[in-house]
């Protein structure tokens, strides 16, 4: 998934958590879904970021040497812009491109 070109909104919205939930019929279900996926997208963020800012990283530890770099505050703003991990996931579940499933439900009785 690339989050960069997602739709998602930019600002919280409120949901109908029960029509949210019409394919698990599970409002806690649905709302773990939604978090695990978040934390993913999270994480996939979180490591691009790094890697970019690593580029601009210096050897020295000198404090008094610190300066600002342009292209590193720039990243850094690109990605404070970007949606929330969140809102990323909520989009995803509603059009459906979250694939999800639950061990507890498909599981077969062998007891038989």
């Amino acid at each position: 998934m690339d989050y960069k070109k997602t739709n998602a909104p930019l600002n919280t919205v409120t949901r109908d958590m029960i029509a949210l939930s019409e394919d698990t019929n599970n409002v806690y279900e649905t709302v773990c879904i939604i978090a695990k996926r978040s934390d993913q997208i999270a994480a996939e963020m979180k490591q691009d970021l790094q890697k970019k800012l690593q580029e601009f990283a210096t050897l020295t530890d000198n404090m008094e040497e610190v300066s600002e770099n342009r292209e590193q505050i720039e990243i850094s703003r690109y990605y404070e812009k970007l949606p929330k991990p969140t809102l990323i996931a909520t989009q995803e579940y509603i059009e459906h491109k979250l694939k999800f499933r639950n061990p507890e439900k498909d599981k077969v009785d062998f007891d038989d």
